[in-house]
């Protein structure tokens, strides 16, 4: 797998905006990539050096409207967390 298909885009959320000050970025990843993938992939990507990758899998629930059931999709994030001076620039201007 590729760096470009671990990492699928950036989670932009209030929690993941504050943790931005303590240096740690949050992604949404490939359900199958193992940490020292996405570590790899963020190092190769941004040109960073990464201190510890956390990941938080969850399941996809099924939900219905009227007698009609569908089911939402699973999902894997990745908290980031950099060497105190770097910086991811894409995350500056959202």
């Amino acid at each position: 797998m590729e760096a470009r298909d671990i990492l699928i885009r950036p989670v932009v959320t209030e929690k993941s905006n504050s943790a931005m000050a303590e240096n740690a970025y949050t992604f949404e990843v490939h359900k199958d990539a193992d940490k020292l993938q996405i570590k790899r992939a963020v190092e190769e990507l941004f040109k960073v050096t990464v201190l510890s990758v956390n990941t938080v899998r969850t399941i996809g629930k099924v939900k219905r409207m009227g007698r009609f059931s569908g089911r939402r999709p699973e999902r894997k994030k990745a908290i980031v967390k950099l060497k105190q001076g770097d910086r991811i620039e894409i995350f500056e201007g959202l």
